[in-house]
């Protein structure tokens, strides 16, 4: 060893940890020879905690505060070493630094689909994802039981163990919880403190705590997604077969349309409904049972005229009194009348409904 690095071990007496990395758990003070000065000032932020190694042993573990290392605020070591108060050398240890703040955002998800028999669907798979938070509740065990002797260690080297622990409890919750498929997204807060409350039993053996654990998304494979989806279409239609019939009927409509033909449109229609009837009549599976008729449709509408003569308008008049104003001469082919949606006064005789009134009278001898 060179005199240079025997003063540096001799001399430096200030001991700390910052850590700018946000995923450092444990963080090992690195002293030439391991050589801590006897009287050195340790300084312990909030967030941390220090374990103080000697020989292989674990001594102390200091909280947030500043301490200066001797003998007498040590007593574990005074037991270990057999030291008295005036014994000056250098400390032979480690101190390694436990960054005890929480680690969030860290992601857990099953790897395989949970089997669970839906109550609704029946025996069904599922899948869950989520984000827990952890951070170091003992840092003593922690240090014994997970990292040993590891200078840097990450939460990526535990986080693969954790969500191992997680996941396996998460199955079990889904898979006991009686819960149906399609009510797990309203209970996603109660699974989370049941799978939380199930694994601190076994994070405590690890000296970590899972304060925060969620349940994000709980999914259904795609087939069963896509018949799911198909299930809520026929919810939403309501009743299938007539609705069958509505499309038929339409669709053969729309083609009687494309040939511009009003009559073609008319038949066409009714070849759709005459289809969609009979569709609804039998089946894939054999005929099917009479459907009830159908209601009568309502009473047409019955339209009331009024006649202009001489700039002035009067009525209204009902058809059938219009037949009546014909016979006595006082409505002719050639009287304006209007009615209810009509586009403008028009000759009595160019309205197709009071054209037929004058049927049962002789028209006017054509002029000489």
């Amino acid at each position: 060893m060179s005199i240079f690095d025997f003063l540096s071990g001799q001399f430096i007496d200030v001991i700390h940890w910052t850590d700018d990395s946000r995923d450092t758990m444990v963080w090992r003070f690195e002293r030439y020879g391991h050589e801590i000065k006897y009287g050195a000032k340790l300084t312990v932020r909030e967030g941390q905690a220090a374990v103080f190694v000697h020989e292989g042993q674990l001594a102390d573990v200091f909280t947030p505060g500043l301490y200066l290392l001797e003998t007498n605020n040590m007593p574990v070591m005074t037991t270990l070493q057999h030291w008295d108060h005036g014994f000056r050398s250098p400390f032979k240890s480690e101190i390694y630094f436990v960054s005890t703040r929480r680690f969030t955002d860290l992601r857990w998800g099953t790897k395989n689909p949970v089997i669970l028999r839906d109550p609704e669907f029946g025996p069904t798979r599922v899948r869950a994802f989520g984000t827990y938070a952890m951070k170091v509740a003992d840092p003593a065990r922690f240090l014994r039981e997970i990292v040993g002797t590891d200078g840097a260690f990450t939460a990526d080297e535990i986080s693969f163990q954790l969500r191992n622990v997680i996941v396996q409890e998460v199955s079990r919750a889904i898979a006991s919880s009686n819960i149906p498929v399609l009510d797990m997204a309203a209970n996603t807060d109660d699974l989370g403190r049941l799978v939380a409350a199930e694994i601190a039993v076994t994070m405590a053996e690890y000296g970590v705590a899972i304060p925060e654990l969620y349940i994000e998304n709980i999914s259904l494979p795609a087939a069963v997604e896509a018949a799911l989806d198909k299930r809520t279409s026929m919810g939403v239609v309501g009743d299938l077969g007539r609705y069958t019939q509505f499309q038929a009927a339409e669709a053969l409509a729309r083609e009687g349309g494309a040939a511009g033909d009003a009559m073609g449109t008319g038949l066409g229609a009714g070849i759709g409904l005459e289809m969609a009837r009979q569709m609804g009549q039998s089946g894939p599976w054999g005929p099917r049972p009479a459907a009830a008729p159908p209601p009568p449709p309502p009473p047409p509408v019955e339209h009331v005229w009024h006649i202009a003569e001489g700039g002035r308008t009067h009525g209204p008049y009902s058809r059938a009194r219009m037949g009546r104003m014909v016979s006595e001469g006082t409505l002719s082919r050639d009287s304006y009348v209007w009615t209810q949606g009509q586009d403008g006064w028009m000759r009595a005789e160019d309205v197709a409904e009071l054209a037929q009134l004058f049927t049962v009278m002789p028209p006017p001898p054509p002029d000489a």
